[in-house]
């Protein structure tokens, strides 16, 4: 099988790769061909267990189900979750194989891991007619140029043409673009096929005249420039989008209330992108610095430090507000280091994720958690057999997710377990998970992905309007998680096709135009 492949790198850290390269995965996907993603090595706290329990990035899972796939490792072949400290655990395979500071890494472990790269690339090149790969920062990092794993290495591996995107939105694009040639050896920059201009606001033909600039200066043609888009999301690979930071600053007349903690390490933040997209809810963050003001329900989520953000709740008062609530009848969750930060004591000590051997927690469950080495990585379905006013209504319900942590948990008399897991990556079990106050109104899970479930989502939020007094929202004002999520790809592939220059980019990745239009109508 011929495949062709094409690289998007950028001018440096969200400049919009990740989002561009799931554009182009559901493009090629429409246009008929069996496309996939790949990203070489990831960092990011947000990430994603698949059916065989392996984790990857979050970036890559997008990009995958734009591409209409089931997430695989080898898309991301190795991820590097921060631990704080210039520290990361690394993750190949979606194996975990230990915690590296950042000069251990790029010094003496990266291109050990090479081989695992080129294999997984080449396997993808075998089975897929094309791939698109990101890069990750800027591959003008001049001090990380021999040790690479990620940018023009993986361009050499590959032998494919480059796409360079710069964010227009930040300012210096221009200079950026520039600059970023000019540092390329030679061989590197020849590799350069194309500019790409993301998150342009404002009256494109204004911009006309700096395109004209750009491709006599750098010889390089700007393929497109992709517009701000608005009214739908694409999930975020690393970073709460400033769009919603901003417009959840304050709560909203006639909507639910509802406010997720903004921890320092905060994980797996898509967790909570089902909520946002609920017509009748407005999601608020609240960190350092904001107002938690009353809201409707309060979640802890995950993290990848927790004993450490457990510390930066206490100490910026966080915690106290959070307990306030709860005694004013709020009901509060918890998410996997959320679930575990609810609890009474929290004990690290072999020092897995801290440096601190032992923590009182929030004190609103009656467990206690113990960290160990051993990670639990895994997808899960699992049903509802916690009790109170939150769960008892949707007893039996049957829920899916997925499981990243290293904690244990012991529930003690004052709580019963949530749920029940019946199935962890396809095999029988019976384990039961997290934890219901006696009253019902706080409540935690290491079940990642649980607010998915659109019946249990639902079952939470109308349990909130009933209590308002609020009448439920009729079935056809609501859509599920993937009709959401395929109505926003479709929309992203929109904007992106009218804004490049789809027939010079398939010249670039000698792509027959006549054969695309016929596997276009045959797609449709």
């Amino acid at each position: 099988m011929k495949t062709s492949c094409i690289m998007l790198q950028g001018t440096g850290s969200h400049v919009g790769k990740s989002v561009l390269v799931a554009a182009l995965c559901r493009i090629f996907l429409q246009d008929g061909y069996k496309v996939a993603p790949f990203k070489s090595q990831n960092m990011a706290l947000n990430s994603y267990v698949t059916k065989d329990g392996g984790e990857m990035g979050r970036a890559q899972v997008v990009q995958a189900e734009a591409a209409g796939l089931e997430p695989d490792v080898i898309m991301n072949p190795v991820l590097l979750k921060p631990t704080g400290q210039a520290t990361s655990q690394v993750i190949v395979l979606g194996k975990p194989v230990g915690n590296l500071s950042a000069k251990e890494y790029h010094e003496k472990y990266n291109m050990s891991v090479l081989e695992v790269v080129k294999e997984s690339l080449n396997k993808l090149k075998s089975e897929f007619e094309v791939v698109v790969i990101e890069g990750a920062g800027s591959p003008a990092e001049v001090n990380l140029q021999a040790t690479e794993i990620v940018n023009m290495r993986i361009a050499r591996m590959a032998d494919c043409p480059v796409l360079l995107v710069a964010d227009i939105d930040k300012g210096g694009a221009l200079a950026s673009v520039v600059g970023t040639l000019e540092l390329l050896d030679p061989a590197d920059r020849a590799r350069v096929a194309g500019v790409i201009i993301n998150k342009f606001r404002g009256d494109v033909r204004l911009f006309y005249p700096a395109v004209e600039f750009l491709e006599k200066k750098t010889g390089v043609p700007v393929l497109g420039i992709v517009p701000y888009f608005q009214g739908f999301r694409v999930q975020e690979e690393d970073t709460i989008p400033e769009e919603t930071l901003k417009a959840g600053k304050e709560a909203v007349e006639n909507k639910i209330d509802v406010v997720v903690i903004n921890l320092p390490h905060i994980s797996n933040f898509t967790d909570f992108d089902p909520l946002e997209d609920e017509p009748d809810v407005q999601l608020r963050y609240v960190g350092k610095g904001s107002k938690l003001g009353n809201p409707d329900i309060i979640i802890i989520p995950g993290s990848k430090n927790t004993i450490h953000d457990l510390a930066y709740l206490e100490k910026s008062g966080m915690a106290a507000r959070i307990r306030e609530q709860e005694q004013r009848g709020i009901p509060v969750v918890g998410i996997c280091g959320g679930f575990q930060i609810l609890g009474r004591e929290l004990h690290d000590p072999l020092h897995t994720e801290s440096d601190i051997d032992s923590m009182k927690g929030l004190g609103l469950l009656d467990i206690v958690t113990t960290f160990d080495p051993d990670k639990i990585t895994t997808q899960v379905q699992a049903e509802v057999v916690g009790s109170g006013p939150l769960l008892s209504g949707a007893k039996g319900r049957p829920v899916t997710g997925y499981e990243i942590h290293m904690g244990r948990s012991e529930l003690g008399e004052g709580v019963e377990p949530a749920f029940r897991i019946f199935e962890r990556s396809t095999k029988g079990v019976d384990v039961l998970d997290g934890a219901v106050r006696a009253d019902g109104r706080v409540f935690g899970t290491y079940i990642h992905g649980i607010f998915d479930n659109d019946g249990f989502r639902r079952h939470i939020i109308d349990l909130i309007r009933e209590h308002k007094g609020w009448a439920p929202l009729a079935d056809s004002d609501i859509l599920t998680v993937r009709e959401q999520r395929d109505k926003d790809f479709n929309k992203l592939a929109d904007v992106v096709r009218n804004s490049l220059d789809m027939d010079k980019l398939c010249q670039i990745m000698k792509l027959d135009s006549a054969d695309k239009e016929t596997r276009r109508l045959g797609a449709i």
